[in-house]
C-alpha cells in the first residue's frame, strides 16, 4: 500500500460518515415536518367538519381524512370477517382488483409481522405496515454503526501502519548510517591488504592476503547492501546463472573440507533467460538461503545443491537444497515470520528478508518446497 493512503481512506470514511449523518438528519427533519403538516390538516378538517352544517360536509371530511392518511404512505389492507381483502392502499405493487389478487394474502402476512392487525367490528381487520420514515429509522442507524465500526478498524490499522513505517525508517536510517561508517575502515583495510600483497614473499602469506581481499570485497558488497535498504530497488538485466555461480564459489572456500565436510554443487538446466531485477539484492537473498543450509549442516556435514532452471511460462527457478535434518512439519508455516528461528543464536530475520527481496522488490515468490529429506527453497522469478 502506498505511503499515505491509509490516512486518505480514514479521512474519506470520516467524511462519508458525517455526510450520511447530515443527509439522514436532513431527510428525517423534512419527513417529520410533513407528518406535522398532515396531522395539522387532519385536525383542521375535523374541526371544520364539526362546524360545517351543510349537507354532505361530514362525508367530504371523511373522504379528505382518508386521502390524508393515504398520503402518509402507510401500507394498509382491510379484510372482512372471513379474511378476504376488501380495500387496500399504498401497496408496493399495482392491484386492479383487491378481491382477486393472490399477492395480497402474502403481503398481509408480511404486514402482520411488522404490526399486529387492528380489529373493527364493522370492517373486519385492518393490516398495516410502517411508513418510509420508520423504515429509514430502522435501517440507516445500522449502516451508520457499521460505518463507525469500519472507522475504528481503519483507525487501528492506520496507527499500526504508521508505527511500522516509523520503525522501518529508523532501521533503514541505521542501516545506511552503518554502511557509511564502514566505508572509511574498509578503504583503509584495502590499502593495507594491497601493501601486504606487494611485500609478501611467502606463498602462504600471499594466499592469505588474497583471501583477505576476497573477504574485504564481500564486506564492501554487504555495506552497499545496507545502503540500499529503504530505497527503490534497481531494475537491470540479471544473469541468474552467473549469480548462483558467484554465491557457490564464495561459500566453497569457506565451508569445512576435512571434518564434517560440506560439499556445494551447482547445476544449471539449460541457460535460464536474463531477468530484470536488482543483482545486489537478489544475490543477498540467495546468500541467505545458502548460509541457512550451511548452518543446518554444521557439525554433521552434508551436501548443498544450488540449481537454476527455465520454467515453462518463461520464468526462472533458483533452488537451494540441502540434505540436512530439515524443518519439522509443525514449524514449516512459520519459517518466514520475522523473529522466528530454529537456531538458539538466530535473529530470525534472514528468511523474512529474503522473502521481502524476492516478493516485494521483484514480484516473485519464495517458497519452502516439499522434499524427501533436508530443506529445499525455491525462488521463482519472472
Amino acid at each position: 500500500m502506498r505511503r499515505g493512503s491509509p490516512e486518505l481512506i480514514f479521512a474519506a470514511l470520516i467524511a462519508l460518515l458525517l455526510g450520511s449523518i447530515l443527509w439522514y438528519t436532513h431527510n428525517v427533519v423534512g419527513d417529520l415536518r410533513l407528518e406535522a403538516e398532515r396531522s395539522s390538516r387532519i385536525y383542521a378538517r375535523i374541526y371544520h367538519a364539526l362546524g360545517d352544517t351543510t349537507e354532505g360536509a361530514g362525508t367530504q371530511a371523511l373522504l379528505g381524512l382518508s386521502r390524508s392518511i393515504v398520503e402518509q404512505g402507510v401500507p394498509v389492507i382491510v379484510t372482512d370477517a372471513a379474511g378476504n381483502p376488501t380495500a387496500a392502499a399504498n401497496l408496493p405493487f399495482e392491484v386492479t382488483d383487491v378481491t382477486k389478487d393472490a399477492r395480497l394474502r402474502a403481503y398481509i402476512r408480511r404486514l402482520d409481522a411488522e404490526n399486529p392487525p387492528l380489529v373493527d367490528p364493522m370492517l373486519g381487520q385492518i393490516h398495516f405496515g410502517n411508513t418510509p420514515l420508520v423504515e429509514g429509522l430502522r435501517i440507516v442507524p445500522v449502516l451508520q454503526v457499521a460505518t463507525a465500526a469500519i472507522l475504528l478498524i481503519v483507525g487501528f490499522y492506520v496507527i499500526r501502519v504508521r508505527g511500522n513505517v516509523a520503525r522501518e525508517r529508523i532501521w533503514a536510517g541505521m542501516a545506511r548510517e552503518s554502511a557509511h561508517q564502514l566505508g572509511t575502515p574498509l578503504s583503509s583495510l584495502a590499502g593495507w591488504i594491497e601493501l601486504l600483497e606487494e611485500r609478501a614473499e611467502d606463498p602462504s602469506t600471499h594466499a592469505a592476503a588474497t583471501h583477505m581481499s576476497a573477504d574485504l570485497e564481500r564486506l564492501d558488497r554487504v555495506a552497499h547492501r545496507f545502503e540500499r535498504i529503504g530505497r527503490e530497488p534497481k531494475c537491470e538485466p540479471v544473469d541468474v546463472t552467473a549469480l548462483v555461480d558467484r554465491v557457490a564459489t564464495y561459500f566453497r572456500a569457506r565451508v569445512p573440507t576435512l571434518a564434517n565436510t560440506i560439499a556445494i554443487d551447482v547445476a544449471h538446466d539449460g541457460a535460464p533467460p536474463m531477468i530484470e531485477g536488482d543483482p545486489v539484492l537478489l544475490e543477498w537473498a540467495i546468500e541467505v538461503l545458502a548460509k541457512n543450509a550451511i548452518d543446518a549442516l554444521a557439525g554433521r556435514g552434508g551436501r548443498i545443491r544450488l540449481s537454476t532452471a527455465r520454467l515453462s511460462d518463461g520464468g526462472v527457478r533458483i533452488r537451494v537444497a540441502d540434505n540436512g535434518p530439515g524443518i519439522p512439519s509443525g514449524l514449516r508455516a512459520r519459517v518466514f515470520e520475522p523473529g522466528f528461528s530454529t537456531k538458539q543464536s538466530g535473529w530470525g530475520i534472514g528468511l523474512s528478508l529474503a522473502r521481502r527481496i524476492v516478493e516485494e522488490n521483484h514480484r516473485g515468490k519464495l517458497v519452502l518446497a516439499a522434499a524427501d529429506s533436508g530443506a529445499t527453497f525455491d525462488v521463482i522469478l519472472r
